[in-house]
């Protein structure tokens, strides 16, 4: 890590030196492009929720989602970013048990809510039906979530 981080300040200082850019500079549009992936990728994510809201199943709020998990009959679980830790980690355990995917959501609850087309917040939401949308296949938390269909059972 020390190394990368010596081979960096060194760019860095030559790039500076070039082009009399200052290194702040530099840093700062590196950290913009990092930004700008997020934000895309949260679009991406919110076009499918809304796609799943228009022509699949869903429950929202931690109860109901809650009671799909415990059916088996979620698919995938969308968790907001500012959900409590104790609901967080209770349904990521009857996930893992249901064998269903988690996704955490980049946002908090109003912009999950937001995202779902709803004027309230939302913490938590189970697809039980994903309709239209490739957000189970697409989803990097729901690989678990759907077992190809080639692969033989293990033993």
């Amino acid at each position: 890590f020390l190394t990368f981080t010596i081979a960096c300040l060194l760019i860095v200082w030559s790039l500076t030196k070039r082009s009399h850019i200052s290194p702040e500079l530099i840093f700062e549009s590196a950290a913009m492009v990092n930004v700008k992936k997020q934000k895309k990728a949260q679009e991406s994510i919110n076009s499918r929720l809304s796609l799943v809201m228009k022509s699949g199943k869903y429950t929202l709020g931690y109860k109901s989602t809650l009671k799909s998990l415990r059916s088996g009959k979620s698919k995938l679980v969308i968790i907001a970013s500012n959900a409590p830790p104790l609901r967080k980690s209770e349904i990521e355990y009857y996930a893992m048990l249901a064998k269903t995917g988690v996704h955490h959501y980049g946002g908090n609850n109003i912009d999950l809510g937001t995202a779902c087309g709803k004027y309230f917040r939302v913490s938590a939401l189970s697809i039980t039906d994903p309709g239209d949308s490739d957000i189970i296949r697409t989803m990097p938390g729901a690989e678990q979530a759907e077992p190809e269909k080639d692969e033989k059972p293990k033993k």
